[in-house]
């Protein structure tokens, strides 16, 4: 159990570089996160539903702001800067995008709706019953 904790919490651990394939994904993923918020915006602006441009107002900034916190993490890694290169930050970081991420889900699940339009009944005796006095 200490060895694990002290894996996690290790302020400068092993010794990454950019050529390294976990880095480069890293790096992909979080580039691709902030990619990702412009196309949430230019998505938004063309969505026609209210209550849709209403539920999804935070996608944009949360996908630009992990994006960014993972290329900083990701860059202190292998730049080996302490404190900020801890495996429990990246723990930290994924756990509170796989938690925005469920919230985001349900809360869209629960209060996402469409206006049905109304269908009015067509009552075959309204031609042969008189019209309203003017």
């Amino acid at each position: 159990m200490m060895n694990v904790l002290t894996t996690l919490f290790h302020p400068n651990p092993g010794h990454l570089t950019y050529a390294s394939p976990s880095v480069i994904a890293v790096l992909v993923a979080c580039a691709a996160l902030i990619a990702l918020s412009f196309a949430i915006t230019y998505w938004r602006a063309r969505v026609q539903n209210a209550v849709t441009k209403k539920l999804s107002r935070s996608w944009s900034s949360l996908c630009f702001w992990f994006g960014v916190v993972g290329l900083v993490l990701a860059v202190s890694r292998v730049e080996k800067i302490q404190f900020i290169a801890m495996r429990f930050l990246w723990v930290l970081w994924g756990v509170l995008l796989l938690l925005v991420i469920v919230f985001q889900w349900r809360m869209f699940r629960m209060r996402h709706y469409e206006v049905l339009p109304r269908m009015g009944k067509a009552d075959p005796r309204d031609q042969y019953l008189p019209g309203k006095k003017r």
